[in-house]
């Protein structure tokens, strides 16, 4: 249409009509929000639910979220789908250490997201003690529905919030590489309550110097249990007649 056609105030009207205006950031987050891809990776029953969801009769399709990657680094978001023993959760850190940057974490089910009931010592209470936890689904086990409506939050969570500044507070930034050798994937979670107080990852924080000085004296004490007895102590040894 030909712009003499239209008088000034028809002309804005046209142009708002048929033109968008956008930023870069957001551009980006509409892109991220609508190709979420999941690690393959499950751990209870809630798996099960998790595995209906990318079915054709839910066809998760329509968010992007249907390509689940059997590899970390192709993979931007990960399912917590059950609970969480005090072994895996380092494998689950590791694994959230490899994907991709950004990433994004849905804790599944009451087990995942508090322990559920199987409140003791061997399972962790609640995912968000050793993983930064975007959103939680509640449920026992929840529905396919309920998971994919965690979705949609996610991905509104992102459209809204394309920074996620909030990850500096928990340290949630960098890779499996940026981490020191030694705590790589080795995440402590001991028992339900250990986390900081501050809300800050356990293990990933700097260590104070007490922490330092525990772990030189258990160190000291483990090589002194498996230094073998001498003779020259005045103990006698294993070959010593002790007549």
């Amino acid at each position: 249409m030909q712009r003499g056609i239209l008088d000034q105030a028809a002309l804005e009207e046209y142009v708002q009509e048929r033109v968008i205006t956008t930023t870069f950031d957001k551009a980006v987050a509409w892109a991220r929000g609508n190709a979420m891809w999941p690690a393959t990776f499950g751990l209870a029953c809630c798996a099960i639910e998790m595995m209906s969801m990318v079915s054709a009769r839910y066809d998760t399709a329509r968010y992007g979220a249907e390509v689940f990657r059997a590899s970390p680094r192709q993979a931007d978001m990960l399912i917590l789908s059950g609970r969480v023993s005090i072994k895996m959760a380092p494998v689950i850190r590791r694994i959230y250490d490899q994907m991709l940057e950004p990433k994004w974490v849905i804790s599944m089910g009451a087990c995942s997201s508090s322990g559920g009931m199987f409140a003791n010592y061997a399972v962790v209470q609640g995912a968000d003690k050793f993983v930064p936890v975007d959103i939680h689904v509640p449920g026992c086990p929840p529905r396919p529905e309920a998971l994919m409506y965690g979705i949609l939050k996610l991905r509104n969570k992102i459209l809204g919030e394309p920074d996620l500044g909030w990850r500096d507070q928990y340290e949630g930034h960098g890779t499996e590489e940026g981490l020191r050798s030694e705590r790589a994937g080795a995440i402590s979670v001991e028992r339900a309550g250990s986390a900081p107080a501050d809300g800050r990852l356990v293990g990933t924080a700097t260590p104070t110097a007490e922490q330092l000085a525990t772990e030189a004296r258990m160190l000291a004490a483990a090589e002194d249990a498996q230094r073998p007895i001498s003779d020259d102590a005045g103990v006698p040894g294993p070959d010593r007649d002790l007549a």
